[in-house]
């Protein structure tokens, strides 16, 4: 038989599925996947309810509703001060990852270089290998997540294409400051290269940070590309919903390659997203609110069970580093014992990194009801407590 594609041929399922169904299979509490265990607002679900039986049910335009497009230009220049063209700079895709690979079929070439900073998201890595792009790799380690501007100055050159930046960041829970954002603009402008920004946890920063768009830096409003999510802004990620400003030059290939990958979402939910993103700031602040209370709930209860808990700026997930429980084992291990032994499953640190991560780190999802949590904690502290007669 001849070769199917090595890129996908044999890659492992993601760490993601792997730990979800450990957990389906041993009862266990998931908090390794990141996706809230209630619904969003019941308003829009019910609006997007009524939409799908008025119907039409048939196929929307191919950039989106103009109502969501108009909705998504209109909370950009709300939020962040940015002036979109609606008809020409809004492109709605099927969720944010298939905007990730719209994007990078349509901008990257065999031999470009992209820019990506680990940990990254499981599906960078392949999408870019897929477009034969060659990835260029910056660490970020725990606990501090410090962003080393040398070793990203290093990994520029006249063939960089594209740098790919999450922000705020999953699994690091980093929201990049404005001097970290203004090095990265700079380099972009230098080697005359594209910002993929991969935004989808915007109204997700805590401790009154502000989340700053690289397209609003100086030099990056004809080069960065910005990615949203209805997945995140509103809980609902099954829906699916996700969408890209940049500008025309750029959003134009993108588009058609959107055109031949779904070519258009669901109508009935876009009609919804397009009515909760003019939402008022107190729905913002109450998102961004109570999942600053699961952080600190989850947060204070690891490290009374002697996690040593890694700083958390945004997103939905919180880091811990093992080695304090003195358990002896790697991440990927412990998170498979803890699967199986305390009921309670999170995903490795590790996983979000091409080789040789940082060993000792796994990552919690706090977007969960409170007695989840609560929960997950007494399993956890059931099962250290155990451990630690066991040896005494």
């Amino acid at each position: 038989m001849k070769t199917t594609n090595p890129v996908y041929t044999g890659l492992p399922t993601t760490i993601f599925e792997v730990m979800s169904r450990l957990a389906i299979e041993h009862g266990s509490i998931n908090l390794g996947q990141g996706f809230p265990d209630v619904d969003g607002p019941e308003d829009l679900r019910r609006l997007a309810a009524d939409a799908l039986i008025a119907g039409p049910n048939q196929y929307p335009p191919m950039m989106g509703l103009p109502e969501l497009r108009q909705a998504v230009a209109e909370a950009d220049r709300r939020f962040y001060g940015l002036e979109l063209d609606w008809k020409r700079e809004i492109l709605v895709t099927s969720g944010a990852t298939e905007a990730l690979s719209d994007i990078i079929t349509a901008l990257i070439e065999p031999g470009d270089e992209i820019v990506l900073i680990e940990p990254l998201y499981d599906c960078y890595l392949p999408l870019v290998r897929r477009a034969g792009g060659i990835p260029r790799l910056v660490r970020l380690t725990p606990p501090e997540w410090k962003l080393d501007v040398a070793a990203l100055e290093a990994a520029f050159s006249p063939k960089t294409k594209a740098i790919l930046i999450n922000n705020p960041m999953n699994p690091a829970a980093k929201v990049f400051s404005r001097a970290e954002l203004a090095v990265i603009a700079e380099l972009c402008v230098r080697f005359d290269a594209y910002a993929i920004c991969d935004e989808v946890y915007e109204h997700i920063a805590f401790d009154g940070r502000d989340h700053i768009p690289l397209m609003t830096l100086p030099g990056m409003r004809e080069r960065a590309i910005r990615i949203g999510s209805a997945g995140k802004t509103f809980s609902f990620t099954g829906w699916k919903v996700g969408y890209v400003a940049a500008a025309p030059t750029l959003l134009d290939p993108i588009a058609k390659a959107h055109q031949f990958t779904t070519f258009t979402t669901p109508p009935h939910l876009q009609k919804a997203v397009a009515v909760g993103l003019a939402k008022g700031d107190d729905y913002y602040a109450e998102l961004s609110g109570a999942l600053a209370a699961k952080r600190d709930r989850l947060a204070a209860g690891l490290a009374a069970l002697g996690f040593g808990v890694v700083p958390c700026e945004g997103t939905y997930f919180v880091s811990a580093d093992v080695s304090p429980l003195g358990l002896g084992a790697n991440d990927v291990e412990l998170c498979r014992r803890m699967t199986i032994e305390a009921g309670v499953t999170a995903v490795p640190v590790s996983a979000f990194y091409a080789e040789n991560g940082p060993s000792h780190f796994v990552r919690f999802c706090f977007s969960k009801r409170d007695e989840i949590l609560d929960e997950a904690l007494a399993r956890l502290g059931t099962w250290i407590e155990g451990l630690r007669r066991a040896v005494a």
